[in-house]
């Protein structure tokens, strides 16, 4: 495993950027008044208009969260297990964020099922799981926040299953960039299937929940060391209420894909044009409020398309995990033209730009596969019959008649499949060089199904600075007292890339190790 360097400071003379940054702080510290907050937004920013410090306090609690996914729902049951009077906000009228509609796919070395020893499907350990993610990364992860997500993904699993009464279905898969099959399918075919088993823990457990809450602002007094935040500003209807946080402020409120002004200031390839599969509330706004008390930043140009989602509307229904899920049991991917463009098993990015540079009139490309493959690839036959209905599924009983219904040249198809169908035979892709396996199905027999695909952007793998204990550090360097996070709010875990079904491990593995020491933290004033 490479080893991580922080980046030299770079000096302006013999002044850091830093050290000016800190004698600025201290300066504006010293020139407040008691009652005045803590603000290091931009000038020039919404965010940057000052803002005085609660006279008095609305609500109180031991542990405020911001967000209801997977890291809000894993930190409020935590907190709450501990014994701290727990509340979580969501500024969206239902519950769960992004992560209800996500694809309910998670990567765990284990589980208390043992599928993966049982289906005989190979070796693994969190040390290769945590191997993978590093270079799926490209080395830029932060190998401390890695481990906590390698080591945490299949007890958290378990507890959600034992706990929660979440269902997974008995196979696991091995999808793009992963080198072991360890992807676990959540019944349900999408995220709900571990938001409502968080959900029922959390609540079992004493937390709440309350819908129409957006977080407005951060309270902290100043940027010094030992100065903790004290709670948030909170808008519900039309009234503005400011809520106390006793012990901790969890922030575990998601990515800022939706917000395409932040989205092409960090990395102007994702132009306005690309679809996107999140919910609309996915907006950054509180990365940007953290960073006004101080919070840092990193890997913020970081942004991942989706490969595979549906092509008009960009979402992430539930046949557009079938590819994700399908390449270690051999499904294709091919263009227009019926060839193959990429390596199936690569990284969702080099899939997603592999579609790209086929050229401005290459969309959609098909993902093709047949019957056999489904119940394996954690699919299900009722789930295919409602895509069909739907039109996201097209059937054909052989290649040529599938490749006329796609408007694919059927001899090309026909050509590729048969290829593709020795390379497995024989061991080895000679036009791709993708690693195969026993475990991938020819497609020599029918029924056969086609499935149009095309990038949306789908996460964003920058954010917040956290360390192995979930706390946020500042720019100085400092844990802040009483500010933690997790989730896609946070920046590090993935490095450049995040690797396919590593999304809930992380959110979950690190909600829980937010809450169990946010319920230890105290606030002072």
């Amino acid at each position: 495993m490479a080893e991580q360097k922080e980046p030299q400071e770079k000096s302006i003379g013999t002044i850091t950027r830093r050290s000016m940054l800190k004698g600025t702080v201290a300066l504006g510290a010293a020139a407040m008044t008691g009652s005045w907050a803590l603000n290091m937004a931009a000038p020039g920013r919404a965010e940057a208009a000052p803002k005085k410090l609660p006279d008095s306090w609305d609500e109180t609690w031991d542990v405020v969260i911001v967000g209801s996914g997977f890291a809000g729902m894993a930190a409020a049951a935590e907190a709450a297990g501990a014994g701290a009077k727990t509340v979580i906000l969501e500024k969206m009228p239902t519950y769960g964020g992004n992560s209800i509609i996500n694809g309910g796919v998670y990567a765990a070395w284990d589980s208390q099922f043992h599928y993966r020893q049982n289906l005989n499907l190979g070796d693994d350990s969190p040390e290769l799981h945590a191997e993978d993610t590093i270079k799926g990364g490209d080395y830029y992860n932060l190998p401390d926040l890695v481990q906590v997500v390698a080591k945490g993904a299949a007890p958290a699993l378990d507890w959600m299953i034992s706990e929660g009464g979440a269902r997974v279905r008995p196979t696991v898969t091995r999808a793009g960039g992963h080198s072991a099959y360890r992807t676990h399918t959540g019944v349900a075919g999408v995220g709900r299937e571990f938001t409502d088993a968080l959900r029922r823990i959390a609540e079992k457990r004493g937390a709440a929940i309350a819908l129409n809450s957006e977080v407005t602002w951060i309270w902290r007094r100043d940027a010094y060391p030992q100065s903790p935040v004290l709670g948030l500003e909170v808008k519900r209807g039309r009234r503005t209420l400011n809520i106390r946080a006793d012990r901790a402020v969890i922030l575990a409120s998601g990515g800022f894909s939706w917000d395409i002004k932040m989205r092409l200031a960090h990395n102007p390839r994702m132009v306005e044009s690309f679809n996107c599969t999140n919910q609309p509330g996915a907006t950054g706004e509180m990365i940007r409020f953290a960073q006004a008390v101080g919070a840092d930043t990193l890997h913020m140009n970081f942004i991942q398309l989706y490969p595979f989602a549906e092509p008009k509307t960009g979402i992430l229904d539930t046949p557009a995990v079938y590819p994700f899920n399908g390449p270690g049991y051999g499904i294709i991917y091919v263009s227009k033209a019926g060839k193959r463009f990429v390596n199936e098993l690569e990284r969702r990015d080099v899939c997603a730009f592999a579609q790209i540079h086929l050229g401005p009139d290459a969309k959609p490309t098909w993902s093709i596969f047949n019957e056999a493959m489904v119940l394996k690839m954690g699919g299900s036959n009722e789930e295919v019959a409602a895509g069909i209905e739907k039109g996201r599924f097209i059937k054909a009983d052989t290649i040529a008649e599938l490749a006329g219904k796609l408007n694919i040249p059927a001899a090309a198809l026909q050509e590729t499949v048969a290829k593709h169908n020795q390379y497995i035979d024989g061991g080895k892709d000679a036009d791709f060089n993708k690693p195969m396996t026993k475990a991938m199905i020819p497609l020599a027999e029918g029924p056969f199904y086609g499935l149009a695909q095309w990038p949306a952007v789908h996460h964003t793998m920058g954010g917040i600075r956290i360390d192995d204990r979930a706390r946020v550090i500042d720019i100085f360097g400092n844990p802040i007292p009483s500010l933690f996070a997790a989730g896609e709010v946070t920046g590090g875990v993935h490095g450049s890339n995040r690797l396919g079904s590593n999304a809930i491990p992380d959110a979950v593995s690190f909600g829980r190790v937010a809450g169990t020491n946010g319920a230890k933290a105290k606030t002072e004033a």
